[in-house]
C-alpha cells in the first residue's frame, strides 16, 4: 500500500492563480470601506455673472514696427440685463483674456438705461446711421421681436419686445451693425445727463473712419 502524501500545488509548480493550496480566501471583512466613513462631495458653483454677455466681434490686428511685426486682439462686447439696460465696449490687448476684460470694463462704464413702455417696447419710431449702416427701429403691435443679425442680440440683451429693426447696409461688418443699434437706442435713453456715452459713440465714429480708410489702403 502506497503511503505517500499527494503532492501539493504551489504556485512555482503552475498552479492556476487564486489557489496556492489553502484553500479559497474571501475578502477579507476589514478591507472594506464603510458608508460612514465617506465625505460626500462637494460642487463649486460657478458665480452667475452680473450682466449677460455676447460676443460682438474678435479679430487680430497685425501692426508693423520698427523691430517686426506686432499682433494684438481687438474685442467688442455687448451686455445688457434684459431690464431696459445695454452697453458696448471694445478693447485691445495681447492676449484674448485681456482684451476681454477691457471690453467689459468699458461696457459697464457706457452702459444706460432705455425708455420703455409696459410690455418692454419701444414708444416711438427710431432711426439713426453710423458709418455705412443705417437702422429703423419701430414698435410693433404684438408681433415679436422682427429684427436680424447683431441688431436682435442687442435687442435681446436689452430685454426689449415687439420691435421691427430695418438694416440697410451694404456691409457686413458685425461691429459696425452693433454701434449703430447702440446709438440708435441711445435715442431713447431714459435721462439725459449721459456724456460719457455720447462720447463713445463720437469715438467710435471717428475710429470706424480709420478702419474703413486702412481697410481701403490694404486694398490698393
Amino acid at each position: 500500500m502506497d503511503t505517500t502524501k499527494p503532492k501539493q500545488y504551489t504556485p512555482s509548480s503552475g498552479a492556476p492563480r487564486g489557489n496556492t493550496g489553502g484553500g479559497y480566501r474571501g475578502n477579507n471583512n476589514n478591507n472594506k470601506r464603510e458608508g460612514g466613513d465617506r465625505k460626500p462631495r462637494t460642487f463649486f458653483e460657478k458665480p452667475k455673472p452680473e450682466f449677460d454677455q455676447k460676443m460682438v466681434s474678435i479679430r487680430r490686428v497685425t501692426r508693423v514696427v520698427a523691430g517686426g511685426r506686432r499682433m494684438t486682439f481687438a474685442v467688442a462686447l455687448a451686455i445688457g440685463d434684459k431690464k431696459g439696460s445695454i452697453g458696448l465696449g471694445t478693447g485691445k490687448g495681447g492676449d484674448t483674456a485681456m482684451a476681454i476684460a477691457k471690453a467689459l470694463r468699458q461696457a459697464k462704464k457706457n452702459m444706460f438705461r432705455i425708455k420703455t413702455t409696459k410690455d418692454m417696447s419701444i414708444t416711438h419710431e427710431v432711426s439713426s446711421k453710423f458709418s455705412s449702416s443705417k437702422l429703423t427701429m419701430m414698435p410693433n403691435r404684438g408681433k415679436g421681436l422682427v429684427a436680424g443679425s447683431t441688431v436682435r442680440d442687442m435687442l435681446i440683451l436689452a430685454g426689449l419686445k415687439n420691435i421691427t429693426a430695418k438694416l440697410h447696409s451694404g456691409s457686413k461688418n458685425k461691429l459696425n451693425n452693433a454701434r449703430v443699434a447702440y446709438k440708435t437706442l441711445y435715442m431713447l435713453k431714459a435721462s439725459n445727463a449721459l456724456p460719457k456715452v455720447a462720447a463713445f459713440i463720437a469715438e467710435q465714429e471717428v475710429e470706424a473712419k480709420v478702419e474703413s480708410k486702412e481697410s481701403a489702403v490694404e486694398v490698393k
